[in-house]
């Protein structure tokens, strides 16, 4: 095909799959099970592949709840999943999973409109759940990311179901359309809809390290970065990273920390530097409870259940 006609050149290697265009370059692997490097304008967005996740860092209320105690096996999922299965997709003609030695049939670069590429996984739970992520770039380089969950029988209650993303470096800034301040399904009364500017990464400072930060009905975000991935100052431009809503608005946390680094923090003191930016997209998320803040449960109308199907999509632009 004529490179002229087609706007994405897809380079089909052994274990990665290249889809590059005018001003970006992606790069999925199928040895990581995701996508491995999101470069707009000759600047990176990924530290890691983006994941599915399952586990928000407990809150005090969680623990006087033992809500780890009925959940736990959540924690575990969360920093491990099985890759089972990857397929891509080029203007609507499935091609499988088209690496090595099966890549040598296509002799060079080819070119498309649009590619899709998804990733099926299985939980580490018992039983197992099936997690989809479908990443479908189209001829503008917009990502198209639609996330999937199917329920299955005997599985306890989620914290939380959504996508992590870690960047190389912390964030400058993040401005978003959404509710104000912090909220959580069961604490939004409070938030007005409007366009916020945090330029605070920063932890709440409870005694105990916890989840905080999130923010719900979310209609886009936009991330600011400007240093290199050894911290230092790219240029003098700052860089953005927009993601939008595709249908309906979503929740997200920009922290510097994963799930797991606040769980292992006792205090403060104890949270390693803040090195990387921490961006979870979410489709649910639990409430918080507090009704006593020492031991009720959350009420029944903000759980997760892990037995019923979840889906979200969201786009990054």
């Amino acid at each position: 095909m004529d490179y002229t006609s087609k706007a994405l050149r897809v380079v089909y290697g052994d274990f990665t799959l290249g889809v590059h265009g005018e001003g970006f370059d992606y790069i999925f692997s199928y040895a990581q099970g995701g996508l491995e490097s999101l470069v707009k304008n000759g600047y990176e967005w990924l530290y890691r592949c983006p994941k599915p996740t399952f586990w928000r860092a407990l809150t005090d209320n969680d623990r006087g709840s033992r809500f780890h105690i009925r959940s736990g096996i959540w924690l575990a999922a969360d920093m491990f999943i099985d890759c089972r299965e990857i397929v891509v997709i080029t203007d609507g003609e499935l091609q499988g999973k088209p690496c090595a030695p099966d890549n040598n049939k296509y002799g060079g670069d080819i070119f498309a409109e649009n590619v899709t590429v998804k990733f099926s996984y299985k939980t580490i739970t018992s039983p197992s759940a099936a997690v989809e992520v479908a990443y479908s770039v189209d001829h503008k380089g917009r990502i198209t990311v639609d996330v999937s969950y199917k329920g299955v029988k005997g599985l306890p209650q989620l914290p939380v179901f959504g996508l992590r993303f870690l960047m190389p470096t912390l964030a400058d800034k993040y401005t978003y359309e959404g509710l104000s301040g912090e909220t959580y399904p069961d604490r939004m009364a409070g938030g007005r809809h409007g366009v916020y500017e945090i330029n605070d990464l920063g932890l709440t400072p409870y005694l105990v390290p916890q989840d905080c930060g999130m923010r719900m009905e979310t209609d886009w975000l936009e991330i600011t970065r400007h240093t290199s991935l050894a911290n230092n100052r790219k240029d003098d431009t700052t860089k953005v990273l927009r993601i939008e809503k595709k249908e309906n608005a979503f929740a997200f946390s920009c922290l510097p920390y994963t799930a797991c680094e606040i769980e292992n923090a006792l205090h403060q003191e104890e949270l390693p530097p803040a090195r990387r930016t921490v961006l979870c997209i979410y489709g649910a998320v639990r409430g918080v409870g507090g009704i006593d803040s020492w031991g009720s449960d959350v009420e029944a109308a903000y759980h997760i259940s892990a037995e019923e199907d979840m889906a979200y999509s969201f786009v990054i632009v």
